[in-house]
């Protein structure tokens, strides 16, 4: 990752984004993961290891960036944001 202040260029930027949204598609189902990412805390938050307060920020915190994907993209069907990833990757 860059500092602030050194030069980076939008496409850049657009370009990694459209390669990680990408990647997304070849691992799992991204409209699962916020499910996914629940069972596993609420799983956590039972063992003493859960009790942490610190954690658990943390597992909020992971479970809301998860969901704010898949409400971004979930109404898109796979092929449109592997189109779109494909035209800004070879724009």
């Amino acid at each position: 990752m860059q500092t602030e202040n050194e030069k980076s260029t939008e496409k850049a930027v657009m370009t990694a984004m459209a390669e990680f949204l990408s990647d997304l598609w070849f691992v799992e189902d991204f409209r699962d993961q916020p499910e996914y990412l629940s069972e596993i805390f609420e799983t956590i938050l039972l063992t003493e290891m859960g009790d942490d307060q610190d954690l658990r920020i943390r597992m909020v915190s992971s479970i809301r960036t998860s969901k704010l994907l898949a409400n971004a993209l979930g109404s898109f069907t796979d092929r449109e944001i592997s189109n779109a990833c494909k035209k800004i990757m070879n724009a």
